[in-house]
C-alpha cells in the first residue's frame, strides 16, 4: 500500500460556490479559507488540481513542512 501524505492550503474563497469548486474533490472550511487533503498523490499533482479551480492559494504544507505554492511547468 503506497504511504499518504496529509496536504493543507489556505485557499482564497469569498463563498460557498467557490468552497464548491474545491470541495468536489477535497474536505474544505471556508470559514478556514482552508482545503485539507489526505492522499498517495504527489504534492504537486493535488497544488495543480487545486490551482485549476481558479482560486488563489496562499499557503500550503505537506505533512506539516510549508511547501512552495509555485505551479510546475507542463512537462
Amino acid at each position: 500500500m503506497a504511504d499518504t501524505h496529509t496536504y493543507e492550503f489556505n485557499v482564497t474563497m469569498t463563498c460557498g460556490g467557490c468552497s464548491g469548486a474545491i470541495d468536489r474533490s477535497y474536505e474544505v472550511s471556508l470559514e478556514n479559507q482552508s482545503a485539507k487533503v489526505v492522499t498517495a498523490l504527489p504534492y504537486e499533482t493535488v497544488l495543480t488540481k487545486i490551482a485549476k479551480t481558479g482560486k488563489k492559494i496562499n499557503s500550503a504544507t505537506a505533512d506539516g513542512i510549508e511547501k512552495s505554492i509555485e505551479i510546475p511547468a507542463a512537462a
